[in-house]
Order: structure tokens, then sequence, then C-alpha cells
């Protein structure tokens, strides 16, 4: 898949997963800045981190642990896109 696709992609997923629809467009989040936090634009919080975890399980077969070491993965798009493509690299 075309990096900018799969950006696109996730962003949406988040968008719709998170129940994000009334707060915000997938074209407003940049592909660097944290998704998690109070400084996020997204403002996601750790259920949405299970729902994100799930979303990846079932769109790409990636298995995101609720480890420090996974949840780094999960901070930003680009994180995410690095995750995925090592992890489909791997397999």
């Amino acid at each position: 898949m075309e990096l900018d696709a799969l950006k696109q992609e996730l962003k949406q997923l988040i968008i719709k997963e998170c129940d994000k629809e009334d707060e915000l467009e997938w074209q407003q989040i940049s592909d660097d800045e944290p998704l998690f936090g109070s400084k996020s634009n997204v403002g996601l919080d750790s259920l949405d981190a299970l729902q994100l975890s799930l979303v990846l399980k079932q769109n790409f077969g990636i298995k995101v642990e609720g480890s420090k070491e996974t949840r780094k993965h999960l901070q930003s798009i680009n994180a995410i896109v690095d995750y995925i493509q090592a992890q489909q690299a791997s397999q």
C-alpha cells in the first residue's frame, strides 16, 4: 500500500473507531503530532488505545501488546506506519 494512502486510512479509522467525527476531520491530523495526551489535537485516551489496537489487528493483522514498548508505536501516525511496516516485513 502506498504510504500516503496508508496514513489517510489510519487517520480515517482513528476518527471513526474512536468516535471523533464530531470533533475533527481526518485531514486535521498531522502525521507526526501526538495522538494521546493533553497536548494532542486528537486527544485519544487509554480506551481509544485499546480500540486502536483492535483496529490495527483487524485491518492490518498487526498485534499490539499493552507494553510500554508497544505503546510508543501508537504515539503518532508516522509511528503507527513505521510499526505496521516493521511488523509486515518480519512476517
